[in-house]
């Protein structure tokens, strides 16, 4: 891929080389890949690492330009846009419930089950993980295998800038219902997320289990169980509550990795 490469940063450069052909050729053959699951924009490294592969970042942004508006029409329903469809998932083991939609260039594994929801170009759904109804997962998302992505879950898309890091929830990872993760933050595995809970760069992860607080940003450790929660912060206008996360415990060994949200909580004397 070294060849395909040099292309992309060429063209990343110098935007004129878009009407190359070599280059446009270049450009979908990144795309291809990542549909395919033989390339990922991030991928996980020795030590829990993660390595963002900006290249091929770049390669999604530079597939926009290149491609023209088509009308897609499948059965009753009709769009119109520059990215297809993804198809052929009876080959690939995926079980994709009516209405749910992913785009040409997102790669899903065996096992996974779509609801009705909606699966950005980029991104990457693991072995039997479910993204449920009304869930999204944004452009070059990174989601682990055996997760499970409640109703109305937000995963945060990230192309730009390139080197960004894409938000990335981990293996075993339970996220409950209309949590809202995004700008690259990353969840850990077996991480256990309440419902309503939003993250940010910026949001306050608040480690409550100990004799004094530890504040996190854009980081969920391991095994945390996470709820929402608040705290004071002063203004011109006087002292209000901002929304924060709490880390109230850690996920038991003995827990099934598939327990629910609701059993998770109770462990911890939280109302659900």
């Amino acid at each position: 891929m070294d060849e395909v490469r040099e292309r992309i940063e060429a063209a990343w450069t110098d935007r004129r080389l878009l009407q190359d052909s070599a280059t446009q050729e270049a450009v979908r053959e990144v795309i291809e890949h990542l549909d395919k699951g033989r390339l990922r924009v991030a991928s996980p490294q020795p030590g829990g690492q993660w390595k963002v592969h900006e290249w091929v970042k770049k390669a999604v942004v530079l597939y926009f330009p290149i491609q023209h508006m088509e009308a897609i029409e499948v059965g009753p329903f009709a769009f119109h846009d520059k990215i297809p469809l993804k198809k052929g998932y009876p080959e690939q083991g995926v079980r994709v419930v009516p209405h749910a939609l992913a785009r040409y260039g997102a790669f899903l594994e065996e096992g996974v089950i779509l609801m009705p929801s909606y699966v950005n170009i980029g991104a990457w759904v693991g072995q039997g993980s479910m993204v449920d109804t009304w869930a999204t997962v944004g452009s070059c998302a990174q989601i682990g295998r055996h997760v499970h992505l409640s109703g109305g879950v937000g995963i945060g898309g990230v192309l730009e800038p390139p080197q960004a890091a894409p938000t990335i929830i981990e293996d075993d990872c339970f996220i409950g219902s209309r949590s809202i993760i995004v700008e690259g933050v990353r969840v850990e595995r077996e991480a256990v997320i309440g419902a309503n809970v939003v993250l940010t760069q910026s949001t306050r992860i608040i480690d409550v289990t100990g004799d004094e607080p530890l504040v996190l940003r854009g980081r969920v450790p391991a095994r945390s169980v996470v709820i929402p929660g608040s705290y004071t912060r002063e203004f011109p206008a006087g002292s209000f509550q901002v929304a924060s996360a709490l880390i109230i415990g850690q996920r038991k060994a003995s827990t099934d990795k598939k327990v629910s949200l609701n059993s998770a909580l109770r462990e911890f004397n939280v109302a659900v």
